[in-house]
C-alpha cells in the first residue's frame, strides 16, 4: 500500500496507527483497565438509562457497540465512551416532549436521537467543523453542567423517597416532590438513603481504609471503584429476601437477557425534524465534554488527540448505539479518569470493556430483577454531585464580570427553564460574549520605550511620542462587528489635534481583515486625507498583506506601509 494511501486511511482509522505497535504489555494494561471500568460501568449504565426514562437494558446496549466503534475511529488512548448523566438528562428532555415514558415510541425516539446525533457529529468531523465548539465558553459550559447536576440529583429524589414526581426544571421538581412528600415509602427511603450514604463514603473513605489494612494501592483502587456494585448486590439481595417489592419498593424488574438486538432507526420525517435541534445540542455538549476530558488526559502522557477525528469517533459511536438499541453516548469524565488511572494504553481497553458488558448482558441480567430503583438513583446522585461546582462563580466574579454574568445566567436559566432552554441560552450567551468582546476591542495609543525599539501603551508606560504622529494599536482582528468602533476611535482622537500630521495603525495583533473592515479602512483613509492627515500601516502580517494587495486600498493609501513600527516612527518623524 502506498504511503499516501496509508496516511489517508490512518487519518480516518487511528486503529491502524496504534494497532501496529500493540504488544503484550499494552494488552495486559488494557485488560486490567477494562475490568475496572466494566465493574464501574454496569451500575452506571443501568442508572443513566433510568435517568433518561428508558428501560435499564438500553443503558447496557449503549455500552457495547459504541465502545467498539470508538476503539476503531477515536484518537484518545484513555477516553471511555458510554452513557453519561448530562446527555441522559438531555435525552429525557428531548424525547419527553414527544412520547410518554415507558412506551415503545419513547424508546424508538431515543434511538432516532442517537442516530441523528451520530450523523451531526460525522458531518462536523468530515468537514472539520470542530472549531464550532470553541464558541461555547468554558465558564458557560461549567455553569450548565453545575445546573444540570442539581436538576439531575433533584429528579432522583423521587426514587429515593419512593414517590411520584415530575418536572422539567428545578421549581417544578421541588413543587412536585413537596406535594407527594407525605406518600414517602419508608422501606424505599431506607434503601435509598443507606445506598447514598454508603456510596459517598466509598468515594472518599474506602481506599484509605483498605490501604491502612495493608492492601496494595492498585487493588484498593479497584475495590473502591467496585463500591456501586457492592451497593447493587446488597440492596438487591435485601429486597429479594424480605420481599420488599410487595411493600411498595420499586424494582428494575425483568431485564431482557442477551446481546443487543440490531435495530433500524424509525424513519419519520416529522419525528426527525422534531429531534434535530436537540440532536445538535447533544452533539455539541457531548463533544465539548468529551474533548475536554480527552485533551486533559492526553497531556498527562504527552500525547495528543485530533478534535476533528474525535467528532468522527463519537459520531460512529452514536450510530453504533442507534443500530444496537441504545441512546446517545459520549466520553464520560469519571470513567475516563478511572480508565486512565487503571493504566489503559490504547482505545482497545474500550473494546475489552464492551466484551465485559456483553457478558454481563448475557449472564447477569436475570439477577437484576429485584434491584431497587432507589439504589440506581443513589448511584446517579453521588456521580452527578461531583459535577456541581459553584467555585466557578467566585472565580469569574474576581476575574471577569462578563463571564460571571454568563455563568450565573446559564445556571439560573437552566434551573428555571429546563435543560434544553438552558443550554440554548448558554450557546447564545457564549456567542453574544464573543461578539461583545470583539466588537469593542482593546485599542491603545502607543509610544516608544526610551532606549529600545519597542512600543507600549502611553497610559501604562513612560514612553516617547512625537506631536506630529499618533500610533494606534488595535489588539483584535478587524471584522464587521468592530469596524465602526475603530472608525469612531480614530476620528475622536484626531479631531481637534492641530499639530497632528500622521496616523499610524499598528497591526501587529491583526490576523484578519474582512470586507467590512476593509471598507472602514478605506473610509478612514479618505476622511483623514480630507483633514490633511496621512494614514500609515505598520507590522502588517503576511497573509493580511497578501489580501490587501488584491484591492485598490494600498494604491489609494495616503501614507505608507512600514515593516516595523520603529521604522515608521523614524521615517515620519524625520
Amino acid at each position: 500500500m502506498r504511503p499516501s494511501v496509508l496516511n489517508s486511511l490512518t487519518r480516518y482509522l487511528p486503529i491502524l496507527d496504534w494497532g501496529r505497535r500493540y504488544d503484550r504489555d499494552a494488552l495486559t494494561n488494557d485488560v486490567v483497565a477494562a475490568v475496572i471500568v466494566t465493574i464501574m460501568l454496569i451500575p452506571q449504565s443501568l442508572a443513566y438509562a433510568l435517568l433518561a426514562g428508558l428501560p435499564a437494558e438500553m443503558g447496557l446496549y449503549a455500552s457495547i457497540l459504541p465502545l467498539v466503534a470508538y476503539a476503531v475511529f477515536g484518537t484518545s488512548r484513555a477516553l471511555a465512551v458510554g452513557p453519561v448523566a448530562v446527555v441522559s438528562l438531555m435525552t429525557a428532555a428531548a424525547v419527553g416532549n414527544l412520547a410518554l415514558q415507558g412506551t415503545a415510541e419513547y424508546a424508538a425516539a431515543a434511538i432516532v436521537l442517537a442516530f441523528l446525533s451520530g450523523l451531526v457529529l460525522l458531518v462536523m468531523g468530515v468537514f472539520r467543523l470542530g472549531f464550532l465548539a470553541n464558541f461555547l465558553s468554558h465558564p458557560v459550559i461549567a455553569g450548565f453542567i453545575t445546573a444540570s447536576g442539581i436538576i439531575i440529583a433533584t429528579s432522583q429524589l423521587k426514587h429515593i423517597l419512593g414517590i411520584p414526581a415530575s418536572g422539567h426544571n428545578l421549581a417544578e421538581l421541588l413543587a412536585s416532590i413537596w406535594a407527594h412528600l407525605g406518600e414517602t415509602n419508608l422501606w424505599t427511603l431506607f434503601i435509598g438513603g443507606s445506598a447514598t450514604a454508603f456510596l459517598f463514603w466509598v468515594r472518599k473513605g474506602l481506599k484509605p481504609l483498605l490501604i491502612a489494612k495493608g492492601i496494595k494501592p492498585r487493588l484498593a483502587e479497584i475495590l473502591a471503584k467496585a463500591g456501586p456494585v457492592a451497593a447493587v448486590l446488597v440492596t438487591t439481595l435485601f429486597t429479594w429476601v424480605l420481599g420488599l417489592d410487595k411493600h411498595g419498593v420499586a424494582i428494575v424488574g425483568q431485564v431482557p437477557q442477551g446481546l443487543p438486538p440490531l435495530t433500524v432507526p424509525h424513519f419519520d420525517l416529522e419525528l426527525w425534524g422534531s429531534l434535530l435541534g436537540s440532536a445538535v445540542l447533544i452533539s455539541i455538549i457531548g463533544f465539548v465534554e468529551s474533548v475536554s476530558v480527552a485533551q486533559t488526559l492526553a497531556a498527562k502522557r504527552r500525547q495528543r488527540i485530533v478534535p476533528d477525528q474525535e467528532l468522527i469517533g463519537l459520531g460512529a459511536s452514536n450510530i453504533a448505539a442507534a443500530v444496537s438499541g441504545g441512546y446517545p453516548v459520549t466520553g464520560g469524565f469519571s470513567r475516563s479518569v478511572v480508565n486512565f488511572d487503571a493504566g489503559a494504553e490504547t482505545p482497545a481497553a474500550g473494546a475489552f470493556t464492551a466484551v465485559g458488558i456483553a457478558l454481563a448482558a448475557l449472564a447477569l441480567t436475570p439477577l437484576l430483577f429485584f434491584l431497587p430503583k432507589a439504589t440506581l438513583a443513589a448511584t446517579i446522585i453521588v456521580a452527578v454531585l461531583s459535577l456541581v461546582d459553584f467555585k466557578i462563580l467566585r472565580t469569574t466574579w474576581g476575574y471577569s464580570k462578563a463571564d460571571f454574568v454568563a455563568v450565573a445566567a446559564t445556571i439560573l436559566l437552566t434551573l428555571g427553564l429546563g435543560v434544553e432552554l438552558g443550554v440554548s441560552a448558554g450557546v447564545a450567551l457564549s456567542i453574544g460574549l464573543f461578539l461583545y468582546r470583539t466588537s469593542r476591542p482593546h485599542i491603545a495609543e502607543v509610544g516608544l520605550v526610551p532606549g529600545t525599539e519597542h512600543f507600549r501603551n502611553i497610559l501604562r508606560h513612560t514612553v516617547e511620542t512625537h506631536p506630529d504622529i499618533v500610533t494606534i494599536r488595535v489588539d483584535e482582528n478587524l471584522y464587521f462587528a468592530n469596524a465602526r468602533f475603530l472608525e469612531d476611535y480614530i476620528y475622536d482622537r484626531v479631531v481637534g489635534d492641530k499639530a497632528l500630521r500622521h496616523v499610524i495603525l499598528m497591526c501587529s495583533a491583526v490576523n484578519e481583515i474582512d470586507t467590512s473592515a476593509l471598507e472602514s479602512l478605506e473610509a478612514i483613509n479618505h476622511r483623514l486625507g480630507d483633514m490633511g492627515l496621512t494614514l500609515n500601516l505598520s507590522e502588517v502580517k503576511g497573509p493580511v498583506m497578501d489580501r490587501l494587495k488584491r484591492t485598490p486600498f494600498l494604491s489609494d493609501l495616503t501614507g505608507k506601509v512600514f515593516l516595523s513600527q520603529y521604522a515608521a516612527m523614524r521615517t515620519l518623524a524625520a
